[in-house]
């Protein structure tokens, strides 16, 4: 045989054996399915339990009135404003655009509603603080102008309320304000 021949037939033997080693520790392999450990599942024991924490949650009902509240004490004041509710991971649940708010007002609504609980405080107290931190203003997704407010649920923040657009952060807090004000009823 020359050279090529031999080099050819190793190769094809060399394949051949390989294929044969790999389909026979295939064969005898254990699904992925089965090897895979199952989800280990804990039992909570109760309120006591140190592992697990209970949230509340504002509703997407309750987010919707509130916002809606808010917008209705914009118009009877004949501005035209955004609202934005988020929830307690600053995440948006509803945002009205009243007829005529600006475009800036958008964006501005739901950063507003953002500090406003990552601070469980009204944005307008929040702005009087960044004569002491400065660059607190750097965070990202923040807006220290008046117009937030917090919603709580015994003493903890558990959504936000923002509104934009109004030509002053005390015109928009009011009305934000009325937003949370509406939940209590």
């Amino acid at each position: 045989m020359n050279t090529r021949t031999r080099v050819l037939t190793g190769t094809a033997l060399a394949v051949a054996l390989g294929a044969g080693t790999f389909g026979a520790v295939s064969a005898g392999a254990t699904p992925a399915a089965e090897a895979a450990p199952a989800a280990v599942a804990v039992k909570k024991d109760g309120p006591g339990d140190k592992n697990f924490t209970t949230t509340t949650h504002l509703t997407l009902d309750a987010a919707t009135r509130a916002a809606q509240a808010a917008l209705q004490a914009a118009q009877s004041e004949n501005q035209k404003v955004t609202v934005a509710v988020v929830d307690r991971n600053g995440n948006t649940l509803v945002t009205l655009r009243g007829d005529g708010a600006g475009p800036q007002s958008y964006d501005s609504a739901q950063r507003k509603a953002y500090t406003a609980v990552s601070w469980n405080a009204p944005t307008s107290v929040l702005a009087g603080r960044l004569a002491q931190a400065p660059n607190l203003k750097d965070i990202p997704g923040t807006l220290f102008l008046g117009g937030g407010t917090p919603v709580q649920a015994n003493g903890a923040p558990v959504a936000g309320i923002g509104v934009a657009g109004a030509p002053s952060g005390e015109l928009d807090e009011k009305f934000a304000k009325a937003g949370a004000d509406a939940l209590a009823k």
